[in-house]
């Protein structure tokens, strides 16, 4: 059975003054994958995640999120979904356990610290504050409060910078069992590495067009088709595999 678009776009523009931030783009994301955002910053990556969004309006085109119109149903687009919030969206003098239940009360969900925190890994950090936490605990929680409402898709954007590879690698494995259970996930990311290992399909954009979608073998497989070589051999490993082997990958108390 073929997998059913979660998100449509269709013909987006976004245009400020004279400047065309998105230029005519068009994508599907399927329900239950991993989709992934690539591009260089300036690309319109961002600006159409927050069309998408209902964060910011559109200038003309489609957007259909969960058979949700932007135009017509921002509110039933916002029950369905998740944002990661960067470090602002916190109160700083509140622990996690606190936020986690200021953040059920915003959604008018009934959910337990306890429950939210088991799922990524923080239960011994329920009473930290948010700003002693580490980077890596930092995007955990931050992918915590993103799952309290229950949504079918979350947006993650560059969910692992400034992580060090164990943190990277951690948030890796949660990011697939979030998928595994059935959420859509759309990520963007600088990290070639990181789209290859996790996500099913990814859509390149740049100058405001998408340029190509296609999954992550069939992009290097088409490549390699044409006859390009890397300069320097490849490796069956590199030195994060070399990092992760001999330092381990637990969670590690921080």
């Amino acid at each position: 059975m073929a997998k059913q678009p979660i998100i449509t776009v269709k013909n987006l523009v976004k245009k400020y003054g004279d400047f065309t931030a998105v230029n005519d783009i068009s994508f599907e994301v399927y329900e239950g994958e991993i989709f992934g955002l690539l591009g260089p910053n300036g690309a319109g990556k961002t600006t159409t995640l927050e069309i998408i969004e209902t964060l910011r309006e559109k200038t003309s085109g489609e957007v259909t999120v969960n058979g949700f119109s932007v135009d017509k149903d921002e509110d039933g687009i916002k029950k369905c979904i998740g944002v990661q919030l960067q470090a602002a969206g916190y109160y700083p003098n509140l622990n996690l356990s606190e936020l986690i239940v200021l953040f059920s009360g915003l959604y008018g969900v009934d959910k337990t610290p306890k429950e939210m925190l088991e799922k990524v890994a923080l239960v011994e950090k329920a009473k930290a504050k948010y700003k002693d936490l580490s980077g890596g605990q930092k995007q955990r929680f931050s992918i915590a409060t993103t799952l309290i409402n229950d949504p079918k898709i979350i947006f993650l954007d560059e969910p692992t910078t400034g992580l060090d590879p164990q943190a990277r690698r951690n948030l890796w494995d949660l990011i697939r069992e979030i998928r595994d259970r059935g959420t859509t996930v759309v990520i963007t990311t600088h990290y070639m590495d990181e789209a290859e290992v996790l996500c099913d399909r990814v859509a390149f954009i740049d100058g405001g067009h998408v340029i190509g979608i296609d999954t992550p073998d069939s992009f290097i497989d088409n490549l390699v088709a044409t006859g390009f070589e890397r300069k320097k051999q490849v490796k069956e490993a590199n030195l994060e595999d070399v990092f992760i082997n001999m330092t381990g990958k637990e969670w590690r108390p921080e």
